[in-house]
Order: structure tokens, then sequence, then C-alpha cells
């Protein structure tokens, strides 16, 4: 597992990379406020070890993007903002990452492009040509191929996550959910996301639905 302290190793790293202007200092705390968000306690699925996988199926799949680092970056602040009441997250999120870049010397040509990629997540449906926003679209929904046991306990932590709402609105909205993913004629967008996860995602997928279905 990825200690927050290698995150922030990343971070810096990567801030550096895209060219931002101001002080190691600055950047290393930027990034320690967003990890500090990803470790709030209400996230039970939605945190930093999120955070970390999704860095790391980036890294697997960054040869399909145009701009990895931009892609890096975009993943930092998918869910920077995360309420699990909120209809907005993923446009606060794209804010606080216009905000935050521009504050740290990013030029606006990039972190536009990283807001911009923060926002296709709201989706998950990223455009035939937009090779970006396919790499970080599949990092994100990579956790639907886990081994059943991962999936699993991915699916029991965004239940966590929703706890406030009532079982039979929960099973409802989550079936929708669902059963969106399984009427695409692929959940993922690259080659290799396709050819190594796509069936075990479905097969996640529809023991999911089966058992929300089912009523129990």
């Amino acid at each position: 597992m990825t200690r927050p302290e290698q995150l922030l190793d990343q971070w810096s790293a990567l801030a550096t990379r895209v060219l931002a202007e101001s002080p190691a200092a600055d950047i290393r705390a930027a990034g320690a406020a967003l990890l500090d968000r990803y470790a709030e306690p209400h996230r039970r699925y939605h945190n930093t070890a999120h955070l970390a996988e999704v860095l790391g199926r980036i890294d697997e799949l960054c040869g399909f993007a145009s701009f990895p680092d931009l892609v890096r970056l975009a993943a930092w602040f998918h869910d920077a903002v995360y309420e699990p009441a909120g209809a907005d997250n993923e446009e606060r999120s794209a804010a606080l990452a216009e905000q935050i870049l521009d504050e740290l010397g990013v030029r606006k040509q990039l972190y536009l492009e990283v807001s911009r990629l923060v926002l296709v997540t709201r989706t998950h449906q990223p455009a035939a040509a937009d090779r970006n926003g396919q790499v970080l679209c599949d990092a994100d929904l990579a956790v639907l191929a886990r081994p059943e046991p991962g999936y699993d306990d991915y699916a029991a932590a965004v239940r966590a996550e929703y706890a406030h709402v009532p079982e039979p609105e929960f099973r409802a909205g989550r079936a929708r959910i669902l059963r969106a993913l399984l009427d695409r004629p692929a959940i993922y967008a690259t080659s290799p996301a396709r050819a190594g996860w796509e069936t075990p995602a479905r097969a996640n997928l529809q023991r999911e639905l089966a058992d929300l279905t089912a009523g129990r």
C-alpha cells in the first residue's frame, strides 16, 4: 500500500514536471492539503487508498494518454471534493483544481485541461478522441475488475458512504448505476483495459446487481 508520504513525494515531483513555479515548500503544502481531503472521516472508498489505486492504474495505461502528467494531476483532484449527498462534487473539484494549480503557477492551458478531465468523471464517458479522458476514466473504473473479495470490499465501502440513504432507496439507485454500466457496449475505453478488465468487471457488476435486485 502506498503511504501518504510516498504520495506526497509523487505529488511534488509531478507538480515540478508540469512547471509549477511556486517554491517547493508551497507545492508540498498544497499536496498535503489534498491528502487531508482524501483522509476525511466520512470517506470509506473515495479516500487516499483510492487515489493511490487510480494513480497506479494511470501508470499502467499512460502510454495511451496524450499528456500523462495532466491525467495524473486530474486524478489528484477528481475526488478532492466528495460529499455523498452532494450533486456537484465534480464541479467543485474542477474549480479547486483551477484555483490551486493557478496559485502554484501552472500555466492556464494546462490547468484548464486538468479541470476538464475532472469533469469527464461525472459520466465516465470520454469522447472517442479524448485519450487523456479515456485513461483517467478507465483508471477510475478499474476497481470494478478487482477479484471478487476486493470488489465486495469496494461495494461495502460505497454502501458505508451512503449510510444516510435508506436500504430500499440505495438498492434502487445503485442498481440503476450498475445497469447503465452493463448496458454500455464497453465499460472501458482503452484497449488494454478492455482486454484485461472488461470481463471481470461485467461479472462483478452482474453479481452485485443480482444481489441488489433479489433484496438480500
